[in-house]
């Protein structure tokens, strides 16, 4: 039953981005950016962790999640270290997300080959 809801739950979140770019004349770098920056927001007002312990992997995955990583990095890190947390801490949090993916990124970019638009 967890994989159907967070499934479901993903997917409404994936939906409402997916209007928001057909709605809008936003660049998807730009939605990119609102949607890590809401998760960030929903997370120091203490919403998106409750709602990442209800809806699992499906809240915790697209770029909402990301933000919300970032903010309990930073919090985390300002609480024991001070100021200079607010620097390292998000990048503590998420080293390993962001290198997962870098490392994965060029694995694919070896094994493929890239296509040029016509």
């Amino acid at each position: 039953m967890d994989y159907i809801k967070a499934f479901i739950i993903g997917g409404i979140i994936c939906a409402l981005v997916q209007i928001l770019m057909e709605k809008t004349k936003l660049l998807p770098g730009r939605i990119m950016v609102i949607l890590v920056c809401t998760g960030v927001v929903l997370g120091a007002v203490n919403v998106y962790e409750p709602f990442v312990k209800w809806a699992g992997a499906g809240a915790s995955v697209p770029l909402t999640g990301f933000g919300n990583v970032l903010w309990k990095g930073v919090k985390e890190a300002v609480d024991q270290e001070g100021l200079i947390g607010l620097f390292k801490g998000g990048f503590k949090a998420c080293a390993v997300g962001v290198s997962s993916a870098l490392i994965f990124s060029y694995i694919a970019a070896l094994l493929t080959k890239p296509k040029l638009k016509s």
